[in-house]
């Protein structure tokens, strides 16, 4: 009789549905759904850290939390404006799969595209990734969703500081040989960016997001299953506003413009979908999964401000439409080899339209705005192909070898053979080790590309300093990384994990000109390298955790897109000496604490701690130290005699820390930015 998962599966299904126990229908389907999503998608010397829904409730606004702060908990994960998370000196670069499909990125901008209310499991995997995980290679952020097989919903009101509204409703269940789970939330906040002042309240913050996910699950037969995922975000935001700021331009008869009262606008839109079937034929576990993300930001300038202020006010529009094929396979030839492979393609397509108000400079500078049009349009293909076997030499060591060729095409083609090597070996019964090596290739944000000539805006206020343009490039790069794990205790459980990525072309995002949006750009040569180290404790009633990474992210010569820096000597400094880049934080430190104070009662802590970002001339700077603590007490309530109710208070920065995540100077560094003073949100949960 085969014993791969798939036949073991559809046995006991068969025997479920000839007993006509449907709740045990639905258990194994979540079991085989699992297995195959770790046949497809193996860890070995890897970096994994899991948080599950249970850790999620246990932060303190539980998940209420947006995913970027989630992620902040996470090792080696340092905090930014704007939404993002650099994981190990890099900018970006993350990759994210739900239920191990790849979700491809959309445009980059300040809302948050995911819900934790979805989530249940999230992993993080980094250091040498097994060859299946291409393009975005930072970290992978494999998100297992919840399922209907626990039937029911739950009901939420968020409310609190900066006039914060925030209700929530998410509903799971199953019929026949499925199941199904929906959430949706919105956000009503005056707190939508960071204050670009330390004041406890921002000028003109005011943001809007709305955010809708849904998974169906079907077993078509015990050998055949289908699965859909659909997600929609869409927000709006005001930029905020920074006071006292003094103009540079003249615009007509306008001499002088109050920057509080400047009235900026970004709108944010992100669509995605797949369709996947999973199935088993001729002994292999095989997987075809059609996926679909459009996404679109839309910032709108203050004309007249933006043109006093800057000499340029640029309405710009990006759109991005990509769809692709995911295929993966494995085949368990014997009980020491596991052999899998698969391919992606995927076709992207951007536009980019961009009318921009600036004044001549030619042969005078003009007190007359002029329109200029600068529209482009981009189109991409990305094509990847793996191979690799997973051997498990002896009963403690495990090996995975293989490799991904992966192609490139568009304003430039490019293409790389990638060869990939994970090792595990378990010590003892206590202590696991882990290493690996792996060879990236990493192509450009393409929807983020800027495809201006240099000579767009000569003879203008919007004029570059800098004239040089070369094609951004791919980054590719050499990662080694090896660690271990060891059980101290029962309740202890120790880690460490240390890297290195040697880097050509590295790849590096910086905010340019007055649309606060981000633009690629390399590095000659890279390296990248630090150690993690983390720790839990678990008890009966405390549930803790801590993590400290050291990191250091340098580059060297710009050779890309050069135009976009402002400051020529900034540029030629660069061409002859390694710099830090803008977002590299060589500490940074996480941890929290989940207490059941009584049966029905816990206490949640958790804070983050930095040793600042980049800032100054060539990065050569950082900020001051900075740490954040939050705090919430969770409450449940006896209300309905079957249904639970949920009471929770939740205090952001408990010991009203003002920090500077960024000044305003550094190399692709726009407005300054401070992360959010003392606030104080309740909600109430109702299950049903």
């Amino acid at each position: 009789m085969c014993a791969c998962p798939v036949c073991a599966f559809a046995q006991a299904a068969q025997d479920a549905t000839d007993a006509q126990n449907d709740g045990a229908l639905h258990i194994l389907i979540d079991k085989y759904s699992q297995q195959m999503r770790n046949d497809f998608s193996p860890q070995t010397g890897t970096s994994a850290y899991t948080i599950d829904s249970q850790a999620l409730e246990a932060l303190p606004q539980g998940t209420d939390t947006s995913l970027d702060k989630v992620l902040e908990q996470m090792p080696g994960a340092a905090q930014d404006s704007y939404g993002q998370v650099h994981l190990r000196g890099e900018h970006a670069d993350l990759q994210y799969r739900i239920n191990g499909i790849l979700l491809p990125e959309g445009i980059s901008g300040f809302g948050q595209t995911l819900d934790p209310r979805m989530i249940q499991s999230m992993t993080l995997l980094d250091g040498a990734l097994p060859a299946q995980y291409g393009y975005r290679t930072a970290g992978v952020v494999d998100i297992q969703t919840k399922s209907g097989l626990a039937s029911g919903g739950n009901a939420e009101m968020n409310m609190g500081s900066y006039g914060t509204i925030q209700p929530s409703f998410t509903y799971g269940g199953s019929f026949d040989q499925g199941d199904y789970f929906a959430s949706v939330s919105h956000l009503s906040s005056d707190l939508g960016i960071e204050n670009p002042t330390s004041s406890t309240q921002a000028t003109h913050d005011h943001t809007e997001q709305d955010k809708q996910f849904g998974y169906t699950s079907y077993m078509i037969n015990p050998m055949q299953r289908v699965q859909m995922i659909a997600g929609n975000s869409i927000s709006y935001f005001q930029i905020p506003n920074n006071p006292g700021q003094t103009p540079a331009f003249v615009d007509g008869s306008i001499t002088t413009f109050d920057s509080s009262k400047l009235d900026e606008r970004q709108f944010e839109s992100n669509q995605y979908g797949t369709l996947a079937w999973q199935g088993q034929t001729g002994g292999v576990d095989v997987q075809f999964a059609p996926y679909i993300r459009s996404s679109e930001t839309h910032f709108r300038p203050d004309n007249v401000g933006d043109l006093i202020f800057n000499g340029v006010a640029s309405d710009v529009q990006y759109n991005d439409l990509a769809f692709g094929l995911q295929n993966d396979n494995s085949w368990r030839i014997n009980g020491a080899h596991t052999l899998r492979g698969g391919f992606t393609v995927q076709d992207e397509h951007v536009e980019n339209d961009n009318t921009s108000q600036v004044f001549s400079t030619v042969p005078t500078l003009s007190t007359t705005p002029e329109t200029i049009i600068d529209n482009s349009r981009n189109q991409a293909q990305l094509y990847g192909l793996y191979l690799q076997d997973e051997w498990k030499i002896t009963g403690a060591l495990t090996m995975n070898y293989g490799a991904r060729f992966d192609i490139w095409n568009s304003y430039v083609d490019e293409s790389q053979l990638s060869p990939r090597l994970g090792l595990v070996y378990k010590l003892d019964s206590k202590t696991t080790l882990h290493g690996g090596y792996a060879r990236y290739f990493t192509p450009p944000p393409l929807e983020l590309v800027n495809s201006s000539s240099v000579n767009t805006f000569a003879g203008t206020s919007n004029a570059p300093a800098v004239t040089e343009d070369d094609p951004v490039k791919a980054e590719r790069s050499h990662t080694f990384d090896i660690g271990a794990t060891h059980q101290l205790t029962d309740e202890i459980q120790l880690g460490v994990d240390g890297y290195y990525k040697l880097v050509h072309d590295l790849l590096d995002l910086g905010q340019f000109g007055s649309a606060l949006v981000y633009t690629p750009f390399n590095y000659q040569h890279g390296r990248i390298y630090g150690a993690e180290f983390t720790a839990t404790y678990t008890v009966k009633k405390v549930k803790a955790y801590g993590n400290l990474a050291v990191s250091r992210a340098m580059g060297e010569n710009i050779v890309s897109a050069q135009f976009e820096i402002p400051d020529a000597s900034e540029l030629t400094y660069i061409q002859n000496h390694y710099v830090h880049l803008d977002h590299d934080q060589t500490y940074t430190g996480s941890g929290g604490i989940s207490y059941q104070v009584l049966p029905k009662t816990s206490l949640d802590l958790d804070g983050i701690v930095g040793s600042g970002l980049r800032d100054g001339f060539a990065n050569t700077e950082h900020l001051p130290w900075y740490s954040q603590f939050n705090a919430g007490v969770t409450e449940e309530l006896d209300l309905f005699p079957k249904d639970k109710t949920q009471l929770r208070f939740s205090v952001i920065n408990l010991f009203d820390h003002a920090y500077e995540l960024r000044s305003g100077t550094g190399i692709g560094v726009g407005a300054p930015q401070w992360g959010p003073r003392r606030s104080f949100f309740v909600s109430v949960a109702q299950g049903f």
